[in-house]
């Protein structure tokens, strides 16, 4: 007799629960109303697990580590407030995503301020917060000056974001061709030596923290080693004694579908690299500096899915096209080529169906709206739904104000599900506060 995994096992009930929703006459047509027939779902106890993965993988090579959740990946207040309450860390890149985090009550000493564009009120601010703040360019430093001039009995510490070579043997390991990163302050050439020799004029200041973040293709544990080395040595060589954190940055692999990366290296396997480096160059510090990582996509990924209707499908020449009512935007805003994985739920189970060939379109009017190409099954009917996996990263920030409004978000915990962000109108759509009719 075949048995069910654990993971099937919640899959199953996770999938049940949902077509129960969808299907069951005393709730279809309720739920349809409140919710539209296209939203997200946020699967709680994946969340919660994702960080204990995370969290425990690190925690067991390195112990002084923190987890500062990515906010820019998926900033959906819900999602931040339950990981704060598992004991992440808040790390934004903007004013708006600051004041987030403080609108839903998190303390501003478990911030961490990164991001290439501040303002003096927003480094005033964050100071005087005493978040961890990381400088990215110099111009910066113009602002912690002023504060500091204004505030001559306070101590304040600052992070440095910073930029050093990541090829590997004359392979450019940074996204999208890009040859170096346009990010943090320069070690090559001199500029993180005149930075340090800047701030360390000013007399109530200390830099506290060396940061990192590097957007790279394969996501290797090679490279995570190369950006811890390059902060330990930077800390080393600039004599930087009152270090209190390293920070790695995120953009690690979460548990990746292997129909998106054959071989994604595991959590286990980073938290061995860097943990490794962490402790042998720290191993004389009475107190070791903590370890930060910022994961964005391997926290939220896995944990979303996007259920859509099947409103109809036709055939054009040789090509058959089923039409949902949702989009590409919904669930790849960058448009790229990939199918993710999914599950088709119907409303009618059929014995021994056929398999054809077919793709999945979207309601805008671009050509390229297509959430899926050259799928090969049972082709979907009217009114069974398509529900698309690992959809929770960049998705709901980069999903745009095109044509529709916004669906909802649903969270799913403990088999009940609730709103989370309810399913916009057309007066949050064109909010009279910011429009003029």
């Amino acid at each position: 007799m075949y048995s069910l995994t654990t993971n099937e096992n919640k899959e199953l009930e996770f999938q049940t629960t949902i077509e129960d929703y969808l299907f069951n006459v005393d709730k279809s047509f309720e739920f349809r109303k409140d919710y539209g027939s296209s939203f997200f779902i946020l699967d709680v106890k994946k969340l919660q697990e994702n960080y204990k993965k995370i969290h425990n993988a690190f925690k067991k090579k390195y112990d002084n580590f923190i987890i500062a959740y990515s906010y820019k990946t998926n900033y959906l207040p819900y999602l931040c407030k339950e990981l704060s309450r598992c004991g992440a860390y808040s790390e934004v890149v903007s004013r708006l995503e600051y004041d987030l985090a403080i609108k839903i009550g998190i303390d501003p000493k478990r911030i961490v301020f990164n991001g290439p564009l501040k303002s003096q009120e927003d480094i005033d601010y964050a100071l005087e917060n005493e978040s961890k703040v990381n400088l990215d360019s110099i111009y910066e430093f113009n602002f912690v000056k002023e504060y500091c001039d204004r505030n001559p009995n306070k101590q304040v510490k600052i992070g440095l974001r910073i930029n050093f070579d990541i090829w590997e043997n004359s392979i450019n390991l940074h996204t999208d061709d890009y040859k170096i990163s346009r990010f943090g302050i320069c070690v090559e050439n001199g500029n993180l030596k005149y930075a340090i020799n800047e701030i360390t004029q000013l007399k109530n200041v200390k830099i506290v923290g060396l940061h990192a973040h590097f957007s790279t293709r394969q996501r290797s544990v090679e490279t995570y080693s190369k950006i811890t080395q390059g902060l330990c040595k930077a800390a080393k060589e600039n004599n930087l004694t009152d270090i209190e954190y390293i920070d790695i940055g995120g953009g690690i692999s979460g548990e990746v579908p292997k129909s998106l990366r054959e071989h994604a290296p595991t959590f286990d396997e980073y938290a061995e690299a860097v943990g490794a480096i962490m402790n042998e160059e720290f191993s004389h510090y009475q107190n070791k500096p903590t370890l930060i990582l910022e994961p964005g996509i391997s926290m939220v990924a896995n944990a979303f899915v996007f259920v859509t209707r099947v409103i109809d499908v036709k055939k054009i020449r040789d090509k058959v096209f089923v039409l949902v009512d949702g989009s590409a935007h919904n669930i790849k805003p960058t448009l790229h080529q990939k199918n993710l994985p999914m599950k088709i739920l119907k409303q009618q189970k059929i014995d021994n169906p056929s398999k054809q060939k077919y793709n999945i379109v979207g309601y805008t009017c671009m050509e390229q709206d297509y959430l899926a190409t050259n799928c090969i099954g049972e082709i979907p009917q009217s009114d069974d739904y398509i529900m698309f996996d690992n959809v929770g990263a960049y998705t709901i920030v980069f999903n745009p104000p095109f044509i529709k409004e916004r669906p909802a978000i649903l969270a799913y915990d403990q088999n009940d599900m609730c709103v989370v962000r309810r399913k916009e109108t057309f007066r949050q759509f064109f909010n009279e506060e910011i429009y003029c009719f």
